[in-house]
């Protein structure tokens, strides 16, 4: 059991009801705290939980319990019965007892309670609920005194010395998404925990919703995701430590669930979830990668003295060292789209390691021909900084694996599996996989460059205004690879400079809500939040605070399509893959460091989307008395 776990049982025989049902305003609508209720049968009563007698009503119709989780208790014997001064009751405890649960506490005359014409039904609430309870689970049961009836989730068993107590949330989480044996596979993108379970049924969302530490709760892609923020890899850590057999396993394939939708549909959803397990492990790197090369060509600068050439070792070490995660991409792609898809992660490796082998490099480079046939030719291609193929020839190298597990004896499989998958999967990327896939990733990317660059500043206004919108769903792993895909094939992204102003915008809307509220936990979360955004990762003020007004969100999109417009109007680009405040380096051009349009464009477009983002938030989108909503319900799968 969870420590942060406490359970309320019966406190007599009878009918347990929800608070709800309780027909007295004060306790139904939950104004003196989380509970239920319960119709007695029977008049011995007992304590719910164990715990020191802290409060006795003179009238004696009500009992204090204060647990060791620090939970406040009270047992609420009948409605309006505080007029009958005691009559009725019977006590058997006095203040500073301690009691177990489960322990006779009282006697209750329930004919005498009748004959005053009053209702006998016992409350049993949590009057700190606001402060201390996570969530609670309450069942509407016939029951016996002492049975269980709620269990209770303490916040405060989520802290420690003031701070997120990994260990303990680690409990939390694995219980509420159906426990250790409903868990098929486990991993993390920037802010969020991705769990692969056998049931999703099994999953609490209301309760993890509510937990200090999580943000929001989302079924996408295939996935039961938990929306950490910025302690996803601490909290990630704190999981595993507690799920070891899970570092040692690949993610199991289950066949999507019947969700009454059309098989593209659903095939598309496979497609995105598929696309986020290969590269939400790797966006990270790629991520300090650009910042890295952002600030090399930033150092190269005149403006600045020409601090680094781009004819020194040192620039040529750090550069090396930068371009080393989009140089193997193939590999680490290939790595974690085996684990996401199940197969021999080295093997998948090794194939990523043969597309960007130096020779075959430089034979891609040059478009050496292989061979040809009939008259049409077949040539090496360039696959570093390339995704898309290596996500087909995982798949490929699972489904070849499979199959030679099934027809290879035993005592060649060691040797001969990896044999044949590398060379034949390796052989039919390079041959035709690989330059059909390449060649259409290409041109998209292309594509919405030209476009981008073309409609100028309508584009920008359509892209910068929704693209928030597509990370709501998970949607927006589909257009990373392309923005990928834009740098490996010119160098440049115009569809990242766009995206770049809208995590900006978003910060921007949950700053003002920082600074504007009066509130302590308002300020703490959505200062963090704002910091976040501004470095790039949206998620902790979109889910925490943006979503929930929906004003402040609608609000940073109003800020973005301004950015996104005067972007696209200066026909600004992106040469790294950092955006957002901490990618500015990103916007210079390293071939030609003095060239600053991209620059001005990130500038101007930044400091527009704050200000307005800003402004409508403080002025329309956000005041304390505004009632926070209820975090949107997400679709079991992107479509």
């Amino acid at each position: 059991m969870a420590t942060n776990k406490v359970v309320l049982g019966a406190p007599a025989a009878g009918q347990a009801i929800a608070l709800d049902k309780v027909q007295d305003e004060v306790f139904s609508t939950g104004m003196m705290g989380q509970g239920f209720g319960l119709e007695p049968v029977g008049e011995e009563i007992v304590a719910p939980v164990a715990g020191e007698i802290t409060m006795i009503a003179e009238s004696k119709h009500a009992i204090g319990i204060v647990t060791k989780e620090g939970l406040e208790v009270l047992i609420h014997m009948g409605i309006d019965t505080v007029g009958l001064h005691g009559e009725p009751f019977e006590l058997a405890i006095e203040v500073g007892q301690q009691v177990t649960a489960g322990q006779k506490i009282a006697n209750m005359a329930l004919e005498n309670i009748k004959l005053a014409g009053l209702q006998t039904t016992i409350m049993v609430l949590i009057t700190n609920s606001a402060d201390k309870l996570a969530g609670l689970d309450v069942e509407e049961l016939e029951v016996v005194a002492g049975q269980t009836v709620a269990t209770a989730y303490v916040k405060a068993a989520l802290k420690k010395n003031g701070k997120l107590n990994y260990d303990a949330l680690a409990d939390v989480i694995i219980e509420n998404v159906g426990g250790k044996e409903n868990v098929n596979n486990l991993i993390h993108c920037i802010t969020r925990l991705r769990f692969y379970l056998k049931d999703e049924k099994l999953a609490n969302d209301d309760v993890l919703r509510n937990t200090d530490g999580v943000i929001d709760v989302m079924h996408a892609s295939g996935q039961y995701q938990v929306v950490i923020g910025n302690e996803v890899t601490n909290v990630f850590d704190a999981v595993m430590k507690k799920m070891p057999a899970l570092s040692e396993q690949d993610t199991p394939q289950t066949a999507p669930e019947d969700d009454d939708r059309n098989p593209v549909s659903r095939a598309f959803s496979s497609l995105i979830g598929i696309i986020t397990g290969s590269m939400s492990p790797v966006v990270g790197v790629i991520a300090a990668a650009g910042i890295i090369k952002g600030l090399l060509a930033l150092l190269t600068l005149p403006q600045l003295g020409g601090l680094l050439d781009v004819k020194d070792t040192a620039y040529i070490t750090v550069s090396s060292i930068a371009d080393a995660a989009f140089y193997f991409l193939p590999i680490l792609v290939g790595f974690s789209a085996a684990k996401r898809l199940g197969g021999d992660p080295i093997v998948t490796a090794v194939i990523g390691g043969v597309l960007t082998y130096p020779q075959l490099v430089d034979w891609g480079k040059n478009f050496k021909d292989m061979f040809s046939i009939g008259g049409f030719e077949f040539q090496f291609l360039n696959y570093t900084y390339s995704i898309f193929p290596m996500i087909l020839a995982a798949y490929l190298a699972k489904k070849l694996g499979d199959w030679l597990k099934k027809v290879l004896p035993n005592y060649l499989q060691m040797i001969f599996n990896p044999l044949i998958t590398v060379l034949v999967v390796s052989v039919v990327t390079l041959v035709i996989t690989g330059p059909i896939i390449q060649g259409a990733a290409n041109g998209i990317a292309d594509f919405i460059n030209w476009l981008v660059h073309v409609s100028g500043w309508a584009g920008g206004l359509l892209i910068g205004g929704f693209y928030q919108l597509l990370v709501i769903f998970g949607l927006h792993w589909g257009v990373v690879p392309l923005v990928a895909q834009q740098l490996s094939a010119s160098g440049q992204s115009s569809l990242n400079a766009i995206i770049s102003v809208t995590m900006v915008s978003q910060g921007a809307a949950v700053l003002a809500v920082a600074i504007k509220s009066r509130k302590n936990d308002m300020k703490s979360l959505g200062i963090a939040a704002a910091i976040s955004a501004f470095c790039g990762v949206t998620e902790p003020a979109i889910y925490g605070i943006n979503l929930r007004y929906r004003k402040v969100f609608i609000s940073g999109l109003i800020g973005s399509a301004v950015g996104g417009f005067i972007t696209g109007l200066m026909h600004g680009t992106m040469f790294g893959f950092t955006g957002s405040l901490i990618g500015f380096p990103s916007f210079f051009n390293p071939a030609q460091p003095t060239e600053l349009t991209s620059f001005y464009a990130f500038l101007f477009s930044s400091v527009a989307a704050l200000v307005i983002s800003f402004l409508v938030t403080w002025f329309w989108g956000y005041n304390d008395e505004m009632e926070m909503g209820k975090k949107v319900e997400k679709k079991k799968r992107p479509s």
